[in-house]
């Protein structure tokens, strides 16, 4: 798992990009360390979310993003009602391993798709949500900000949520992490 990254060690921009996402990705996949499923799926805090539905989440919007940038349909397409399902584990179905398992699937067909784009300044438009402007495209540069952004934020809910699960902070799992 990355720890921390020196963006420039990768030689351009696209590889900065996606450093900084792997990064991001990290600090996520660490939370589950030594996680029973039972534990993955528990929401110990005020909040909803549980580490395993956070896993689940910013893989399957991950996805999503790519699809919509290359054009193609997502595995995973979900409608406004059932948005909420993404933040979960599915008793049976989601284990830490299994979700583990996809994320890293994603983050490679992730990667491999910006490494064949021609151009980050390829563009895209944007889906038609309220929340975004009518019409606007944005670029691939776009997508990579906007997936380390997406992912940073999500890393932070994991933080504090694998916390209040057992007191473990960002700094014991990345020793952890060294560990084993």
């Amino acid at each position: 798992m990355v720890m921390h990254v020196n963006p420039e060690a990768r030689g351009d921009e696209r590889g900065a990009l996606l450093a900084f996402i792997a990064e991001q990705r990290g600090g996520v996949r660490r939370t589950l360390l030594g996680l029973t499923d039972e534990q993955a799926a528990a929401k110990p805090s005020a909040s909803a979310l549980s580490l395993g539905g956070i896993v689940k989440h910013l893989a399957e919007v991950e996805q999503g993003w790519v699809a919509l940038a290359s054009r193609t349909e997502p595995d995973t397409k979900r409608d406004p009602e059932s948005y909420g399902i993404g933040f979960r584990m599915i008793d049976g179905t989601d284990t830490v391993e299994s979700l583990l398992d996809y994320y890293a699937d994603v983050a490679r067909r992730t990667e491999k798709f910006f490494h064949d784009a021609p151009s980050l300044d390829d563009t895209f438009p944007l889906p038609d949500e309220p929340w975004f402007p009518d019409g606007q495209e944005v670029s691939l540069r776009w997508l990579g900000l906007h997936l380390i952004r997406e992912t940073a934020r999500h890393a932070g809910h994991a933080d504090i949520v694998r916390e209040s699960l057992d007191g473990k902070t960002a700094f014991e799992l990345v020793a952890l992490a060294q560990q084993g």
